[in-house]
């Protein structure tokens, strides 16, 4: 058996057994990764720096992005005690294996259930975002799923720190596990594999062995870059769920009121721009550009938190009236924090590809409508069926965008950036789907959770059931659950 088929089906023997435990035996491990995390922060923290300090001559060189740099950072303010956080909010939530969804009642004595159950095998591959390792690991325990997790080459250490840590806690909890149960014979070696419940690979190659171990995997989940996702969507058959792009809209309807459109488009494009969720395109209705409320919007922006507009030709032009571009000028010369660049530089024409782009920056696509139809139209052809939001007074207005829009997630006058499995009360997430399967949109625990029918009888046979003397017929009753 060469080494990746090891990998693949140790993680498989662990889930076999990871699913059989109770709602308390998994807390029980999550309680002690948790404290393994905060014993090792020092270590993990090192890891970290030793990344960073590695990562940045390549921001520098443009040979890695900005954004992923970003991502990397596990040394920033409250980053280490939000993933910590995570753990305790997972272990908090209601276990979502062994849940009743359907009951039949085929006939007296003989039900059958619909009973939620773990996926399996997850395979997650992700960029950066080092802290993803102790969240994936969080979430697949509380599922009751095991986890290959294979992190980029830029967050190496950091991840091998983090693992390390959840590896002995794993350890330290069989270990306890079995001699509390006095566990022996073949039943301490099938314990003893639970401790592959999460296992980490390191180099890039593996990947593609990985991918050809469907006997083993049950679900793919990629969380980084569209190269990518589309990457692993072509070189598996085993079943991906993900997203290739946060191609993320916000439309200003006619009935916008400015105060609210500034305050929600600044949290969207500015709070994290590198994020999935941050809104790439703006919508504004054509209304909007006859009067002075598209030019101060454009100006926060701009002027106040440095976003470049990338403008169609009527929103552009509504920008170039000498009485817009006076008040830009004048707030350059007013502000000695912008080195006398011209703030009428960062309004520029926009390119057709503007609207297919995820710029993960200070940049904001900007596109005039001259309608709802309009607005839902161009999401549905340019955006990645993420997220995108309407910022409207008309309540008739957002439910005809809300339904027309073909997105995981559609906002009626709230930023996109909501878009996260933690601000949902998932606890953490595992990523974000557009797929349009069991699981979509920020996937927490019960994406990660399918189902399995149980049928309970006493001895019934299909030979029972039928037409004829002395055939039984079907109740098909439903049972209140």
């Amino acid at each position: 058996m060469d080494r990746l088929t090891e990998i693949a089906s140790k993680a498989r023997e662990a889930a076999n057994i990871l699913q059989t435990l109770s709602s308390t035996e998994k807390s029980t491990f999550l309680n002690t990764i948790h404290s393994k995390l905060i014993s090792a922060k020092s270590h993990i923290l090192a890891g970290n720096k030793k990344d960073k300090d590695l990562a940045l001559p390549q921001v520098k060189s443009g040979q890695l992005s900005a954004s992923l740099y970003k991502r990397l950072d596990l040394e920033g303010p409250g980053k280490f005690e939000t993933m910590l956080q995570g753990i305790q909010d997972i272990e908090q939530l209601q276990d979502p294996v062994g849940k009743i969804l359907l009951a039949n009642r085929l006939d007296h004595g003989l039900n059958l259930y619909r009973v939620s159950c773990p996926v399996g095998v997850l395979l997650v591959i992700f960029e950066a975002r080092p802290e993803v390792v102790a969240n994936i690991a969080a979430l697949a325990i509380k599922s009751g799923n095991a986890a290959i997790l294979k992190g980029g080459k830029e967050s190496f250490h950091t991840c091998e720190a983090v693992s390390k840590a959840i590896r002995e806690a794993m350890e330290e909890e069989v270990t306890k596990k079995m001699m509390m149960e006095d566990v022996g014979g073949d039943n301490k070696n099938s314990m003893a594999r639970l401790a592959n419940a999460i296992q980490v690979v390191e180099s890039r190659e593996d990947i593609d062995g990985l991918l050809k171990q469907d006997k083993y995997i049950d679900l793919v989940i990629p969380r980084g870059s569209n190269a990518l996702v589309k990457y692993i969507q072509w070189n598996t058959r085993i079943p991906v769920l993900g997203h290739a792009d946060g191609l993320c809209s916000t439309f200003a309807a006619e009935s916008a009121k400015l105060d609210l459109v500034k305050k929600i488009l600044v949290d969207a494009k500015t709070s994290y721009p590198a994020a999935c969720n941050s809104t790439e395109t703006l919508l504004v209705h054509a209304s909007h550009l006859n009067t002075d409320f598209f030019s101060q919007l454009a100006q926060t922006l701009v002027i106040d938190h440095g976003v470049t507009l990338k403008c169609d030709p009527k929103s552009l032009a509504s920008l170039q009236k000498p009485s817009v571009t006076q008040v830009f000028q004048k707030n350059n010369n007013n502000n000695n924090n912008n080195n006398n660049n011209n703030h009428m530089d960062k309004v520029q024409p926009s390119q057709d590809e503007d609207y297919d782009t995820e710029f993960l920056d200070l940049i904001l696509a900007i596109k005039t409508v001259e309608s709802l139809e309009e607005a839902i139209q161009h999401i549905n052809e340019h955006g990645s069926k993420h997220t995108d939001a309407i910022l409207t007074e008309n309540e008739a207005e957002a439910k005809r965008f809300m339904a027309g829009v073909d997105a995981a997630g559609v906002y009626w006058n709230a930023s996109t950036r909501f878009a996260d499995g933690f601000r949902y009360g998932f606890g953490a997430e595992v990523g974000v789907s557009t797929n349009k399967t069991h699981a979509r949109g920020p996937v927490g625990l019960e994406g990660l959770v399918i189902y399995k029918y149980q049928m309970h009888g006493n001895g019934q046979a299909t030979t029972d059931y039928g037409t004829g003397e002395g055939k039984k017929q079907y109740l098909h009753e439903r049972i209140d659950i």
